[in-house]
Formats: C-alpha cells, structure tokens, sequence
C-alpha cells in the first residue's frame, strides 16, 4: 500500500488528512512526498522531499494551524480527561496536539454512556472546546469553523486547483469525520468521495469500499492514469 500511494504521488498531489497529530500520521505512513493534514486537519505541512506538486519552494514548512491559540487548553484539558479515565477500564486519551481522541473501543460497551457523560463534565468548564463523535471515539476540538473539509478545500485553493475544471479531486475515508470532505465534494460536483466500509450507512460519498485493502485498486489505476468510474 505504501508503494502504491507513493506511485499516486508522484502523479498527482497527494495528502493523508487525519484525526491524529500530523507527527504521529508521518510515523505511519513514512512519505516524505506527501501532504499531511493532522488534528483533522488543523495542521497542514508540505512534502519534504523534492516533488513536481509543492506549493511554492518552501513547501516543507507548515502551511496551516489555525488553532494555534488553543493549544494550551488542550493540554490541559488532556491532563485531566487521563485522570478522569483512569477509573474506567480500555479508555484511552490521545493527545493529536490541536485535539484530543477519546477511545472507547476497548471499553465495556455497559461502561460507555458513563465514559460519555466524564468526558463531557470535564469540558463543562471549557465553553471553546466541542465534543464531537467518531467510530469507537469521542473527539474534543477548539470551537473553530475547521475540519477535514475545510482542509480540503484549502489544498485546492493553495495548490491552485479551486476553480479549474479540469481537477478530479479523490478522497478516500473510514470515518464520520470524512463526510465533512464528501460533502465539499458534493456541494462542488466535482471529483468523488470514497467511502470504506463493511455496513452500508447514510454517506455524502460517491461510492464504497468494503474494507481497506480494497483501496489499493483505485490507486493502482490512478497510477497508470486510468478511470475507474
């Protein structure tokens, strides 16, 4: 998979937009071709290595952070959800920089209204934070009018792609948090949204993939500049 992504990037831009922390997404995918969009997209950074699709010559630096304020708050507020899920055994809290993962996937599914209602008394005291729900994962994030979408669109814009019509914009996602970006897609009617998923659900995207290894076709084909519609 790793081969076949670096393929599409050396084709086309290409970017992992992730709930994650953008350091943490590098660790894993370990692309320096890429475009990595982490905290949902709260922290965007350019390839590190010499590609046909930067956004200027100094594309290895960061390129957007519009949270940056509250990253002090997110820290705090980190602390004290580790002390708060201490006493409920699987819980995990992760810590994506500009927002925090609350996992419960290992939690007694009994223990998770529970879970819900200490994640929420802790951001009681913290009216600029918004508590948002992904799979298995309660997500905490600053009160901006940012995400996985707005990422996005601002690829396009940067890249220079927002108003041609000649750009086929692809995004690949297993989340909740990627109908944000199915979404833009729609509203802009152009390009298609993929989503992977074994249960059929209500989705803003084109079309699906049952699970993960499945996505390596459309890859292949984007690589040998095919259409797979």
């Amino acid at each position: 998979m790793r081969d076949a992504v670096r393929g599409v990037a050396q084709h086309f831009p290409t970017a992992i937009v992730s709930g994650r922390c953008r350091d943490k997404v590098f660790s894993f995918v370990k692309l320096e071709e890429l475009y990595y969009a982490g905290s949902h997209g709260m922290d965007i950074k350019g390839p590190t290595k010499v590609s046909n699709h930067k956004l200027s010559t100094q594309a290895d630096e960061v390129l957007c952070q519009p949270a940056t304020e509250f990253l002090p708050v997110i820290q705090e507020v980190h602390e004290k959800l580790t002390a708060k899920m201490e006493s409920i055994p699987g819980a995990m809290v992760e810590n994506n920089k500009f927002c925090l993962s609350v996992h419960f996937r290992c939690v007694e599914e009994a223990e998770w209204d529970a879970l819900g209602r200490d994640v929420k008394a802790v951001l009681d005291d913290y009216p600029k934070l918004c508590l948002t729900k992904g799979r298995k994962v309660l997500e905490v994030r600053p009160s901006i009018e940012w995400n996985k979408g707005h990422a996005l669109k601002f690829l396009l814009k940067s890249l220079g792609y927002a108003e041609r019509v000649d750009v086929f914009p692809i995004y690949i996602g297993d989340d909740r948090t990627d109908e944000d970006a199915f979404k833009v897609l729609q509203n802009m009617g152009q390009g298609i949204g993929i989503l992977v998923t074994k249960f059929p659900k209500e989705t803003s995207a084109s079309y699906s993939l049952r699970e993960p290894a499945e996505v390596y076709s459309p890859l292949y084909m984007c690589i040998h500049k095919y259409t797979f519609i």
